[in-house]
Order: C-alpha cells, then sequence, then structure tokens
C-alpha cells in the first residue's frame, strides 16, 4: 500500500523514512489489517526511537524491533514500514495490526526498576492531533480495520525487576497512564479491542 493516500482518501503529512531492513519483512494484505495497535518509544527523543528501530535482533531474517508510524511530540508523522509489510511492534498479532509509536520517554531509562514504574509525560496536543488525523486516515483506507489496543492490553507479561529479583514488573506499560483514552476513543470510529 502506497504511503501517499489519494486525493480522496487525503490524510495527515506522512514523511516515509523506511528501515533499512523493510524490505525483509514479511508482506502482508493491507486489507488484512483489523487493528491499531498504540505505543510509546519509551525513549527520550526521535533519533533515539530510529536507532534502536534500526537494530537487527533477529539474525535469521535480518530485522528487527519497529512499529509502522512514528509521532514525535510536534505532531510529525513518520513511516518507518509500509502497511503492506508486517512490523516486529507486539507479540501474537502482528500479522493483523498497525503499529504507531507515540515519541514519550516512559520509564526511560530504567524501564524493569521496580522504583520507577510511573510514566510521568503527558502527550503533547499535537502529538494526539496527529494520531487522530492518522487514525481518520487509516480507518479510510483499511476496509477491515475495526479495533484499537494499547501496548500493556496484548502483552501482559510480568518480568523480574532489575532492581530486585524477587520483585516482577510490567514488561509493557504503553503508552500508560497519562494516555487520554477518552478522548481517543472519541474522536474515532475504531473501537477498543476487548480484553
Amino acid at each position: 500500500m502506497p504511503t501517499e493516500p489519494d486525493a480522496a482518501a487525503a490524510g495527515p503529512a506522512i514523511h516515509p523514512a523506511p528501515l533499512p531492513y523493510q524490505a525483509r519483512l514479511s508482506q502482508r494484505d493491507p486489507a488484512s489489517i483489523d487493528l491499531v495497535v498504540i505505543h510509546c518509544t519509551e525513549l527520550p527523543d526521535l533519533a533515539m526511537a530510529r536507532e534502536y528501530g534500526e537494530r537487527v535482533l533477529y539474525p535469521e531474517s535480518g530485522t528487527g524491533n519497529s512499529g509502522h508510524f512514528y509521532i514525535d511530540r510536534d505532531g510529525t508523522i513518520h513511516q518507518y514500514v509500509d502497511l503492506d509489510r508486517v512490523a516486529h511492534h507486539v507479540r501474537g498479532v502482528n500479522d493483523r495490526s498497525v503499529g504507531i509509536e507515540l515519541v514519550n520517554s516512559g520509564r526511560y531509562p530504567d524501564w524493569l526498576d521496580s522504583r520507577h514504574q510511573s510514566m510521568d509525560e503527558a502527550y503533547p496536543p499535537a502529538q494526539i492531533a496527529a494520531l487522530l488525523a492518522l487514525l481518520d486516515w487509516l480507518a479510510r483506507s483499511l476496509p477491515s480495520l475495526q479495533w484499537i489496543a494499547g501496548h500493556e492490553d496484548l502483552d501482559t507479561e510480568l518480568a523480574v525487576a532489575s532492581d530486585d529479583p524477587g520483585l516482577r514488573v510490567p514488561r509493557k506499560r504503553d503508552p500508560g497512564p497519562r494516555f487520554p483514552w477518552a478522548d481517543v476513543l472519541a474522536a474515532t470510529s475504531l473501537e477498543r479491542l476487548p480484553g
């Protein structure tokens, strides 16, 4: 599926920035996509998120972990993976989903420290406005798209705390408690995926 929508389905400005290994990601029919997963990068800025996205974590395929879209704090949207490719962004539902990453520090740099589990950074209005515009365009462009979920809804595994092996903390907490779910759900046709 092309990054640029046709005139009838005009959407937000999207800056193509394909990852170096995009062509090695599995192909799929965009008509099979029924879910959007909202993430936050849990990194300080877009440059570091890009660096993490370019890391090859699966030597057999020469690919790594990333979302399809990254939205910076100022609302700029970057597309790292085309919609006709399967990005590795959440366990178990990559084949059917689009991953959207919001630049937000989250628990960085102590993701699994039991004393550092709060996620205090708010999502700026420009970032949420860009997300809503992207969701609207995706809903109009992907005929099967029906659901939206947070990463934390889908990956509920606990991990050993980095500061105390006797404690467990959520492996994933994004997009976290500061994400404005009520506002997003009120502004989109997508429904929250039932738990």
